[in-house]
């Protein structure tokens, strides 16, 4: 009954997904109206995913509590635009990015709308929901390898996909950003390095996100070169440089979750656990 009352959270917050994305979609082109529906798909993704955790599990929703969460995002945005920046950096310092023109303040304003909203619902589905109900049955580890594995298969839906990329995703991102949450245990630091990484590729540099084609932004961004040096034609986020990197961050966050206590064993080895320490504590 549990996992069916879990399973009602992913598909309620996944109808506001899609709801907004069809929204986003009927507005492309309009910067203002796209920062609207975006901003308002931001808000009820959350709304919906605490009112649902409330409704099925009985407890405060504390991944998504107020207290915090402006710095959190703050920190997780200034990550995602460094490491973004480096990247690019990198690709651009080797030949293969170049800026051909400037874009224009209505892409940026566009872009913002759009990542916004695609950050939050894909983080409140993927780190939210899934991660944490399959951690609890499986424990940490094998929660985060299975839902970076099916985050990145998710990104084969894409155009230009390739399963290179879908490789990349699951381990840049997929693993980065569950890491993430495991060390912090709140959805706001993924929410805002997710935001922060797309909205600098997409909104500044002008670059592919995700094979998604060309993405209008404040610089009109040229890549070439080979795969896996720029991504090729799913962008950077099929770049070397970005799974290193990815590699890097992940590793510090999961450093920082067992820091601090913060990762699970799995179920069965934790009661197996609590029925040793009962039986010793009888004696």
């Amino acid at each position: 009954m549990r996992i069916l009352k879990q399973f009602g959270q992913l598909v309620v917050v996944a109808a506001v997904a899609a709801a907004g994305g069809q929204a986003i979609t009927a507005v492309q082109g309009n910067a203002v109206l796209t920062l609207v529906v975006g901003a308002a798909t931001v808000l009820l993704s959350l709304l919906a995913y605490a009112g649902m955790v409330r409704l099925t599990e009985r407890r405060p929703v504390t991944e998504v509590a107020r207290s915090g969460a402006p710095g959190a995002v703050g920190r997780g945005v200034l990550i995602g635009l460094a490491w973004c920046g480096l990247v690019i950096g990198t690709i651009a310092f080797l030949g293969h990015y170049r800026v051909d023109g400037v874009g224009s303040a209505s892409g940026l304003v566009l872009q913002f709308g759009f990542m916004a909203a695609a950050a939050v619902t894909e983080e409140v589905m993927y780190r939210g929901v899934l991660l944490r109900v399959v951690e609890e049955r499986l424990g940490s580890w094998i929660a985060l390898a299975l839902t970076s594995l099916v985050f990145g298969l998710s990104h084969l839906l894409n155009p230009n996909a390739t399963l290179w990329g879908a490789f990349a995703i699951a381990v840049e991102a997929g693993g980065t950003l569950g890491a993430a949450y495991l060390a912090t245990r709140k959805l706001w630091l993924p929410i805002g390095l997710h935001f922060g990484w797309n909205f600098a590729l997409a909104g500044i540099f002008g670059a592919v996100v995700s094979g998604n084609g060309e993405s209008q932004g404040l610089l009109n961004g040229v890549l070439s070169g080979p795969t896996l040096l720029s991504g090729g034609g799913f962008g950077p986020e099929a770049s070397g440089f970005t799974v290193a990197g990815g590699v890097v961050v992940t590793i510090v966050f999961l450093w920082l979750a067992h820091r601090r206590g913060n990762l699970v064993a799995p179920r069965r080895r934790r009661r197996a656990a609590e029925t040793t320490q009962a039986a010793t504590l009888s004696r």
